[in-house]
């Protein structure tokens, strides 16, 4: 067990590598969404808009786990679970617009309504394994 992730599996995030975040709904029933993430040195941060059901449930309760696919070999992966440390608007624009130039290569974010706050959740490992 390791709080660190394993250098084998960094080059995940600069990659269009999906991750699965499971978050905990009101009733303790997991809820998986896939998701784009990076990384800010040891942290996972995921970006998402107020309100959806993962913004709702990781407020209420930060154990969340997440599961980043390799593109490549779908077999290759790691597992991160950890609490969410830190929710917040600030630069979350931003943060979003990076992540559409990483899995879509467009500049800025295309599907953003025009009543859509987003928001950065950064995930602190406590619990890292993977495969491949």
């Amino acid at each position: 067990m390791s709080n660190i992730i394993p250098e084998k599996y960094l080059d995940l995030f600069g990659k269009p590598a999906f991750g699965f975040l499971a978050t905990l709904m009101p009733d303790g029933a997991p809820q998986v969404t896939p998701v784009w993430c990076d990384r800010e040195g040891e942290d996972v941060l995921v970006n998402s808009a107020k309100g959806r059901r993962k913004d709702l449930n990781m407020r209420r309760d930060p154990r969340v786990a997440i599961t980043i696919v390799d593109p490549v070999n779908p077999y290759r992966y790691v597992e991160i679970r950890g609490p969410v440390v830190e929710i917040t608007e600030r630069n979350a624009d931003a943060h979003i617009d990076r992540l559409t130039k990483k899995y879509l290569n467009l500049d800025s974010y295309p599907h953003r309504r025009p009543d859509e706050v987003r928001v950065v959740y950064r995930i602190r490992p406590e619990h890292v394994a993977g495969m491949g």
